[in-house]
């Protein structure tokens, strides 16, 4: 988490980026399920009709993630005091549930067709089905890296997820690009099992994005790296001021994309109020500007010898 946040970027360069990655998911998706569809009916191939289908539920996903990202980027308000960010996080959520979705179906239609053996009477695809499929697998694979990579630099876990959507629909793609090359070659067997598969890898994804983004929404504490890093400001404080600062408390937890810290130090119990306070507030700037995406710090001062105790069970 240390090194995710010390490249956090401004909010302006954070929605700018969520609109470019938007028109791309949402451009792209509706011109490839166009052309996956007219490939699909032109060439007989009931995976690539299948395949456009699920482009065209990525459109809503980027929709999703897009709106989850900008309410989320709404400052404080009296009814909302510690911020929106874990509006991302819902819809994250909500992209999983549709990747969820969209992985059974799959699945599911796949191992119908192979229980029935609907699978031995289909028409054999044509050749621009299995040129749509590789179309399919460039463009998504594109766009997957383009939206990871963004949606990374801005810490947005939404377009992560959306990202993800991205290469689930690149793996449809495979799935169909090997169904109608065994459907072509004499095995349309092979068509479904490689469904079954993507349906899986597509499902392992969906656990995978729900479970980071309710760890976000749980006071999940952060990651030992990043306590680490705030215990090693401390200590480097402590030496340079040449005088002791204990830590009593150290506390953290995720909110959304950002960070929640409660600390409490020990001091001199002798030394002066206005003193100790300044040696607070010098460390709470320090901290915080070594991790921007610290969305409040609270440092508490105690005498050393009267720090936190923990509460009995």
């Amino acid at each position: 988490m240390e090194k995710e946040i010390q490249t956090a970027v401004s909010k302006e360069e954070a929605d700018k980026a969520a609109s470019r990655m938007a028109m791309v998911g949402i451009v792209g998706n509706i011109v490839l399920s166009a052309f996956k569809l007219v490939a699909g009916l032109a060439g007989h191939s009931a995976a690539m009709i299948s395949d456009a289908v699920h482009s065209l539920s990525d459109v809503f996903a980027t929709a999703v993630a897009f709106v989850g990202v900008r309410m989320s980027s709404k400052g404080a308000d009296e009814d909302h005091p510690y911020g929106h960010e874990r509006i991302e996080s819902v819809a994250s959520i909500m992209l999983a549930a549709i990747l969820a979705v969209t992985g059974a179906g799959i699945g599911y239609s796949c191992l119908q067709s192979i229980l029935t053996g609907d699978h031995s009477a289909a028409e054999v695809p044509g050749r621009i089905a299995l040129i749509a499929a590789v179309v399919s697998i460039l463009t998504k694979e594109g766009m997957f890296q383009y939206t990871m990579r963004e949606a990374k630099r801005v810490k947005s876990s939404a377009f992560q997820a959306d990202a993800w959507h991205h290469r689930s629909d690149a793996l449809s793609s495979v799935g169909a690009l090997v169904g109608i090359a065994g459907a072509r070659m004499g095995f349309p067997v092979l068509d479904k099992v490689a469904g079954i598969v993507i349906c899986l890898v597509i499902l392992y994804v969906a656990y995978e994005i729900c479970t980071d983004a309710l760890s976000k929404m749980m006071d999940k504490a952060c990651d030992p790296e990043f306590e680490k890093g705030i215990r090693e400001c401390v200590e480097t404080d402590s030496k340079n001021r040449n005088i002791p600062i204990g830590i009593d408390m150290l506390h953290t937890r995720k909110f959304g994309e950002k960070a929640f810290v409660d600390m409490e130090i020990s001091l001199d119990g002798d030394m002066r109020l206005k003193e100790a306070h300044d040696i607070a507030e010098q460390l709470h700037d320090e901290i915080e500007d070594r991790y921007p995406n610290i969305k409040h710090i609270m440092i508490h001062m105690n005498p050393a010898g009267y720090g936190y105790k923990v509460p009995k069970m």
